[in-house]
């Protein structure tokens, strides 16, 4: 079996719904308090052992291929004033040589036409897709890592899945349950907004994969599905036939920093975890409560 040591991080994205913000800065650099929400995604990735990161990347992004670089000028800055914590916070969050890659998506077709342009810096072995709207905040262990184990155990794809009320299963991609093994189960169907009544389930995928290279041919050849797009989840479905896909109900919690609220609050959250802002922070949230 061959370990999980690359992810995919699919950064190509508009972020249409933060304009203005993201109208000059990509939307995966928003902050949440003073880290940028894709450095959440990879630290994530590093909890679960990833060894490479791919970045699927569009126009405008260059930025974020500048965050996981070396910043000389800076560095040699905070050097001479001796700034040593802040210099240990940039040397965490920077891949080591040679572990980051980046590949450009030219044209908005779809996650499934993304996770496709990675193909060549994948190879045949196996992978992890990140989504990388989604801040989730695993009990004990990152979402990556609970997939991970499973992984070890099966040597099947995996999908992180979530519950949500059963009355709003339809607005989201559901799965259907079969044998439970250990923290995970067999998943026997995958439905993209199923009408109202007909979900097999109320566990919706939340953007967290771990896929077999087999994937990537089945891509080349995907139709476009929903929105005129080539949809993962088409050739999940695909891979269904021929793979074995289990389930794993995250422990923990997820922000949705695609949306405003789960931005807004993945920031109070991880504010509050901050010893040094917790006292004036819950301060500050309480005067401007009392005033709405």
């Amino acid at each position: 079996m061959k370990k999980i040591r690359k992810a995919v991080f699919p950064v190509a994205g508009l972020g249409t719904r933060f304009l203005p913000a993201t109208k000059a800065m990509p939307k995966e650099m928003l902050t949440v308090v003073d880290k940028p929400v894709i450095q959440y995604i990879v630290d994530e990735a590093r909890e679960a052992g990833i060894e490479h990161f791919i970045f699927v990347t569009g126009r405008n992004k260059g930025v974020i291929e500048d965050h996981f670089d070396l910043a000389y000028e800076l560095e040699q800055t905070l050097r001479s004033r001796g700034k040593k914590a802040e210099l240990a916070i940039l040397d965490a969050q920077r891949p080591a040589p040679g572990t980051a890659s980046f590949t450009r998506q030219q044209e908005p077709l779809g996650l499934g036409h993304a996770v496709w342009c990675a193909r060549d810096l994948v190879g045949e072995e196996p992978f992890a897709v990140m989504l990388p709207d989604m801040i989730m905040k695993g009990r004990t262990k990152s979402c990556l890592a609970q997939m991970t184990d499973v992984y070890r155990d099966t040597g099947d794809n995996v999908i992180a899945v979530e519950e949500c009320a059963p009355e709003l299963a339809h607005q989201y991609g559901v799965v259907g349950v079969g044998e439970e093994k250990g923290d995970a189960f067999r998943i026997t169907a995958m439905v993209e907004k199923p009408p109202k009544g007909t979900a097999p389930s109320n566990l919706f995928i939340n953007g967290r994969y771990i896929l077999q290279p087999r994937i990537f041919e089945l891509l080349e050849t995907q139709e476009r599905g929903a929105g005129n797009e080539i949809q993962l989840t088409d050739s999940m479905r695909a891979l269904m036939d021929e793979q074995a896909f289990w389930g794993v109900k995250f422990d923990g919690k997820t922000y949705d920093c695609g949306s405003k609220v789960g931005f807004l609050a993945a920031n109070v959250a991880y504010g509050l975890e901050r010893p040094e802002l917790t006292a004036e922070f819950k301060a500050e949230i309480a005067a401007i409560l009392e005033t709405h």
